[in-house]
């Protein structure tokens, strides 16, 4: 389970941004921003990638305009960075990475 939200675009598609453990290393979390058709469609896609415990309870955590932004000028519309810490809000430090990287990283031993 994860926290999380989603916002309704509109033409009808979704962003759906969670925060999620960080795979592999245990520690830490990652936020994960997917743009779909509908929330379900951007679950499976997490889930048809390897992240099987994924659900979105709620929508306690939206994405930000800029997340919003992010997502949708990425072409696979599938991103991540490591999650701000609740007392840094300096959002500037980390730029966002394609999902392939986040699965090459746990894949490594």
């Amino acid at each position: 389970m994860a926290a999380g939200g989603f916002c309704k675009l509109p033409n009808g598609s979704v962003v759906v941004a969670l925060n999620l453990p960080s795979p592999g290393s245990g520690a830490g979390s990652v936020r994960v921003l997917v743009h779909a058709q509908n929330r379900a469609r951007a679950l499976t896609r997490l889930r048809n990638l390897g992240l099987r415990a994924v659900y979105l309870r709620g929508n306690a955590a939206p994405p930000s305009p800029d997340e919003v932004t992010a997502v949708l000028h990425h072409p696979d519309g599938l991103i991540w960075r490591t999650a701000p810490d609740t007392a840094v809000q300096d959002l500037s430090v980390e730029l966002w990475h394609p999902i392939r990287s986040l699965l090459r990283r746990t894949a490594q031993p």
